[in-house]
């Protein structure tokens, strides 16, 4: 046991304090269901397998299998100084049950999936026993990867069927696109770049502001950061707009979120003509914390991974993609192809941020940020904003571009929401939101003409490949075939305005903006021939979900 000051440190609470301060005796202790006996983690007021509501606290052994490890070379914190390991263990009690942990005493080189660990305790503050894990001193051979609760094969056993053959989605039409200048660091205003692309979104599409009777937007107001200008009431108040209806929240699966609840509430007749919006200005948010002109954030709870230096979806993706590889041979040039592919596509894009020509060598020898992921694996951070309108469909002949009519949305969640408890070897909230999308159409990932899927990370395209069912599960190293079946010639082209790994993070809207434009056939040089169909992905990891577009002409 070791003594340590600095790290961000759990919020105890009456629930979670028996967790965090257990290892003073130096014994590992988790929530327990007194009626089933089951292990329940993070602790609930509820078994979530047989919804009993008696729960005490088991004494575990600390035995435990390494089912995932991260070296985080870019990110530090007080008390934890890089390159740190990042881990996932599973308890030999229940493999169900996973910790976010640090690997310790040990040579990072030497870590291997199915390795036996130990649980070690390091005292951090005057109450808080942090459990941290070891290599044990016996090893043999390596154990299997624990299964999953949803098996990435069966997900489409979980989906729920159609209520009704009357689709929402047959009332309501992308009608107009609108984008604010993009870059890095532009100093400017959130709220002013909101509006710039507010105002050619209504221009696109041939309205004016007194046309629009609905607004929506992803986080919406609250102490986001560089993520949100400040939400439906910052651009009402700007605006002068009197909705009928609007939407904000940050538990709906990002900017896709944002227009499946417009379209609902378009085609149960709330509005005509809805206004859905997404800004970033991470990069000047970052650049006014550095020179001291906002104030710092503060108070929010470190939660289960923080004070393991967890502070990134980097450090949950990256083991997903290590798993990936462990299981299926996937490699880091699979993963490259992907950023080369955006790449290229952004070469073509004069908006986008990065457009200088990337090679595979330039891809591998980038800077590490947690292995495996180097830089080119990161999507741009930036300023900007996209703006998207949703009409009724019967006012779509009307205006001044041919719609964009929406085929079918996919959004069910069939795994567990916490990041170090769900899916193994693919992003979380991909495998159930991509079978539910085909259940909702007779088109087939075959009749796809372009790709626009999320990418925070390479993985997360990997992820929504597999689920879409553009090949099998596993199969994505052999179906990208050296990148040339993503590439804009290829059978998926992917990303072709650059995504987010090149053209900059919008959060997906920007993808949606992407796909609208591909499917009018205004890409110019990077446009697909004939694109009539197009499949958007919003988000993963977090609550996500997928959208199947279409044009009639």
């Amino acid at each position: 046991m070791t003594a340590s000051s600095g790290r961000p440190l759990p919020h105890l609470t009456d629930q979670n304090a028996f967790f965090w301060t257990s290892g003073a005796d130096g014994r590992l202790r988790i929530q327990e269901c007194a009626s089933c006996t089951a292990l329940i983690h993070p602790p609930q007021p509820v078994c979530r397998y047989c919804h009993a509501q008696e729960m005490g606290v088991r004494t575990v052994s600390g035995r435990a299998t390494l089912i995932g490890f991260t070296v985080s070379h870019r990110f530090t914190l007080p008390g934890l100084p890089s390159p740190y390991v990042v881990a996932q263990v599973a308890l030999e009690e229940d493999p169900r049950i996973r910790l976010t942990t640090n690997a310790v005493e040990c040579d990072p080189a030497e870590l291997a999936l199915g390795m036996r660990m130990e649980a070690v305790f390091e005292q951090a503050g005057d109450e808080v026993w942090l459990p941290l894990f070891r290599p044990a001193a016996e090893q043999g051979e390596p154990g299997p990867l624990p299964t999953d609760e949803t098996d990435p094969g069966s997900v489409v056993c979980h989906i729920r069927p159609m209520r009704s053959p009357d689709k929402f989605e047959d009332k309501v039409a992308l009608t107009g696109i609108g984008a604010s200048p993009l870059g890095r660091r532009l100093m400017v205003p959130p709220l002013s770049l909101t509006v710039q692309a507010c105002q050619a979104a209504i221009a696109d599409a041939g309205l004016t502001l007194d046309d629009i009777d609905g607004l929506a937007t992803y986080p919406g107001a609250g102490p986001y950061g560089g993520f949100a200008e400040g939400g439906v009431t910052a651009l009402e108040s700007a605006l002068g707009i009197r909705p009928t209806w609007h939407h904000g929240g940050g538990e709906t699966f990002g900017p896709g979120g944002s227009l499946i609840s417009a379209m609902l509430a378009i085609a149960g007749g709330l509005a005509r003509h809805v206004l859905c919006f997404r800004t970033l200005w991470e990069a000047s948010y970052a650049q006014l914390l550095r020179q001291g002109r906002i104030p710092q954030p503060g108070g929010a709870d470190p939660g289960w991974l923080r004070p393991f230096g967890a502070t990134s979806a980097a450090h949950t993706l990256a083991q997903n993609a290590q798993r990936h590889m462990h299981r299926y041979g996937t490699t880091r040039e699979t993963l490259g192809w992907i950023a080369l592919n955006q790449r290229a596509n952004a070469a073509l894009n004069p908006t986008a941020i990065y457009r200088d020509p990337m090679t595979m060598d330039d891809y591998l020898q980038a800077r590490p940020i947690t292995t495996p992921f180097g830089l080119y694996d990161c999507d741009v951070p930036c300023d900007g904003a996209v703006a998207v309108v949703v009409s009724a469909v019967d006012t779509a002949p009307d205006l001044a571009r041919p719609p964009v009519r929406v085929e079918a949305v996919g959004t069910q969640i069939t795994e567990r929401l916490e990041w170090d408890q769900s899916t193994l070897t693919h992003e979380p909230q991909t495998l159930g939101q991509s079978a539910h999308l085909w259940t909702r159409t007779d088109l087939r990932p075959a009749d796809v003409d372009v790709a626009e899927l999320y990418d925070g990370f390479t993985f997360n395209c990997l992820s929504w490949i597999e689920a879409l069912g553009f090949c099998g599960i596993g199969e994505a190293k052999d179906f990208l075939d050296g990148g040339k079946n993503i590439a804009r010639d290829g059978v998926l082209p992917l990303n072709t305005h650059g995504g987010q790994l090149s053209h900059g993070r919008t959060h997906g809207l920007g993808l949606v903006h992407e796909a609208v434009v591909q499917l009018r056939g205004d890409g110019g040089a990077r446009q697909v021939p004939g694109a009539r169909v197009a499949v958007v992905s919003s988000g993963g990891l977090t609550p996500s979900g997928v959208l199947l577009l279409r044009t009639d002409t």
